[in-house]
């Protein structure tokens, strides 16, 4: 059997499954035969076309309704299906099946560029996606992060601020760094993010040669309640490669979608690519330890050991970048027994708006979808809404009930987290906004900080507005005098000028 003809058995076998055989003549979307696909049906051979040509009006129906809404960040992006195989016992730390040693489970990861649109070129400098839909026998998990292990901002209620600022301006549709400078000139936690975005991370080489990260922190709950702090990382086994500005540009003249066909490509030849899933733990005791706030997603766990704990490997791609690809959902809210959200800001906002997106983009019942529905069973009182594919039956929607019991299970409640203080709206304690940033721009060569330099003054050499480049540029020597003097040289800023407002920023 070819390779094509492999995917579309598996493919119609997912996604046609309990229909009847597969149909051998062209069919109407309700299984009635076609009987003329090539002209409409016309009152005589001059008259005019007939309403009551079911499949013409049916065509363009659906064709008018290809599109479902675009996810507003991460719309371009491609994705594969593979096996993530657990390799450690972290049976002490969360009940999670899916780490039980041994245990191979289903994935499908879709990897994306963030801000620009579905069609946009994949050599833009943007941080990418990677998103794993883990299909396990308790229900599926998301670990929904980025090639980064860091994001621009640390609080939700920011982050339609700062999209609105990266996408293209609403006067002219194009990305105006005026515009993105201008924010970030007011979010000075986002000078760590922006060093390793403006390096040549920025612009992987493909999707195999990046790692991924959770961004956030976790917790991983055991079968006693307890609860431990953790980090995800997928470190790429085929090594990191990433693309200069100028290989970039070079690049996109070419090939603008490279890293969707490296991906196809690599699968389809057989070079099925690989990474390994790292994780960092920390005990509730140990969060305060640090003098930066560690639940805070502009930072790095410096100093926290790895453990690696499995292998993931994509070994099949899709047979329909719609139904799979496209339609595929994820959300950091997917959770299954034996990990928990933590306390981060950002991650506590996420928690609600992509689930919220999903509906709003796919519908009610997007996890029905055969990309999305889980392998365990479900049993829920949700019902109705738009595209509702489910099997529920019976006289009982609703809970508790004598007439069909349908409990919930003690065993599987939240973990308690101990609080105390009465509500605010203030920021966290312990900002720490520059010291990592600079901390990443000494781990660089002398070329790749020569490259982040170019890349920097690219964008910020075009920003008009002297406040929010000197703004700007004082973050960056902040974070380390070096680094802020050669990029104002670069944008031929005063380094004086540059030197006393950094010395009146607090860390």
């Amino acid at each position: 059997m070819t390779n094509t003809s492999f995917r579309w058995t598996l493919a119609a076998a997912l996604l046609l499954a309990g229909s009847a055989a597969q149909a051998q003549t062209l069919t109407r979307d309700n299984g009635a035969p076609v009987g003329d696909n090539q002209n409409s049906q016309t009152a005589g051979p001059g008259g005019p076309v007939l309403l009551q040509d079911v499949q013409l009006i049916q065509k363009l129906q659906r064709f008018d309704r290809e599109r479902i809404p675009e996810r507003v960040v991460h719309a371009r992006g491609t994705g594969a299906h593979g096996e993530f195989v657990a390799s450690a016992d972290l049976s002490a730390v969360t009940r999670m099946k899916i780490f039980t040693a041994g245990t191979r489970t289903p994935v499908f990861v879709r990897f994306s560029t963030v801000i620009h649109g579905n069609h946009s070129p994949e050599t833009l400098r943007d941080p990418r996606g990677f998103a794993t839909k883990f299909y396990g026998s308790e229900g599926n998990w998301d670990l929904v992060g980025n090639n980064l292990p860091v994001f621009f901002i640390r609080d939700a209620i920011k982050f339609p601020d700062m999209v609105h600022s990266l996408k293209p301006s609403p006067d002219t549709n194009v990305q105006d760094p005026n515009r993105f400078f201008d924010f970030f000139s007011q979010q000075p936690e986002s000078t760590h993010m922006l060093t390793r975005l403006y390096s040549d991370l920025g612009t992987p080489a493909s999707y195999r040669h990046m790692d991924g990260n959770s961004v956030h922190a976790y917790k991983f709950v055991n079968a006693q309640g307890q609860y431990t702090y953790v980090k995800f990382h997928w470190k790429t086994l085929q090594g990191e490669k990433n693309l200069s500005g100028a290989e970039a540009a070079a690049l996109q003249g070419r090939n603008f979608n490279h890293a969707s066909e490296d991906l196809i490509n690599a699968i389809t030849s057989g070079n099925f690519p690989k990474w390994d899933l790292y994780v960092q733990l920390l005990k509730p005791e140990q969060l305060d330890g640090f003098d930066f706030n560690a639940l805070d997603a502009t930072k790095v766990w410096t100093g926290v050991p790895e453990t690696k704990v499995g292998t993931m490997t994509l070994n099949r791609n899709p047979a329909n970048i719609f139904q799979e690809t496209e339609q595929s959902a994820f959300a950091p809210g997917n959770l299954v027994p034996g990990i928990e959200a933590s306390e981060d800001r950002l991650l506590q906002g996420r928690l609600f708006s992509y689930n919220d997106t999903q509906f709003h983009r796919v519908g009610t019942n997007v996890q029905q979808l055969p990309i999305n529905a889980p392998k365990a069973a479900v049993a829920s009182n949700n019902q109705d809404g738009d595209a509702n594919a489910g099997a529920r039956s019976g006289l009982v929607n609703y809970e508790p009930s004598r007439l069909r019991p349908l409990p919930a299970d003690a065993a599987y409640k939240s973990s308690s987290l101990p609080l105390a203080g009465g509500t605010q709206q203030a920021r966290i304690a312990k900002t720490l906004n520059f010291r990592q940033a600079g901390e990443f721009w000494r781990s660089l060569s002398k070329k790749e900080q020569s490259s982040l330099i170019a890349n920097l003054a690219g964008d910020l050499g075009r920003v008009d507005n002297d406040a929010v480049k000197y703004a700007m540029l004082s973050h960056f020597y902040k974070a380390d005098s070096g680094y802020g003097s050669e990029i104002a040289k670069a944008v031929k800023a005063d380094v004086g000028r540059v030197q006393q407002a950094a010395a009146a920023l607090q860390d």
